[in-house]
């Protein structure tokens, strides 16, 4: 006589139990898939935010150029509020630099992790029929670890490029004020 969490027509294969069915049931194609996509289209998202994270690390450059330059063509008899107006705008595109270099960093470590997570979903998908039991479920562990690393990349990306986006916000009004002063009719419209 059959046991009662065994379904007698399926006979003594431990997968098929009543109470367990939802554990039992082989895992989806869609399981495998998204498995592979999410890593792969947040691998773009990264390459586009290294792209414009870029763009603004050649802006904060050019403005260190141009700064230099302003602090260079300054005469012996300039004053000192200038002075110090111009080497604290240099100050913050020397922070921005930083800042950018970190966040470019972090973005590559984001783009290596969700690349490493396609490629070890991909390799567990095709590989897992051939691993045994017990270590089928170890390239799906691994690539949700390099996901938690990507993840964490972007994250850590984001809160240094809110810093930098802070500081030139900071620098630009200061920029501002201080044309606000030379010329008053700036500030009247």
């Amino acid at each position: 006589m059959a046991s009662p969490t065994r379904s007698s027509s399926v006979g003594s294969d431990p997968r098929h139990t009543l109470g367990g069915d939802a554990l039992a049931r082989p895992p989806s194609p869609f399981a495998a898939l998204s498995l592979i996509v999410a890593p792969a289209i947040l691998t773009n998202a990264c390459s586009v935010l290294i792209m414009s994270t870029s763009n603004r690390v050649a802006r904060a450059v050019d403005l260190s150029r141009e700064v230099g330059r302003e602090l260079d063509a300054l005469s012996s008899g300039a004053s000192s509020a200038e002075s110090d107006r111009w080497l604290q705008e240099m100050s913050a595109a020397h922070t921005r630099s930083v800042l950018l270099v970190r966040a470019l960093r972090a973005l590559y470590t984001a783009l290596g992790g969700f690349s490493s997570a396609t490629l070890l979903a991909l390799l567990g998908v095709v590989f897992e029929s051939q691993l045994p039991e017990p270590l089928r479920r170890l390239p799906e562990a691994f690539a949700v670890l390099a996901g938690v690393i990507g993840v964490g990349g972007i994250v850590w990306a984001a809160v240094l490029l809110l810093s930098e986006t802070r500081i030139a916000v900071v620098a630009l009004e200061s920029r501002f004020s201080t044309q606000r002063t030379r010329f008053p009719q700036i500030g009247a419209r």
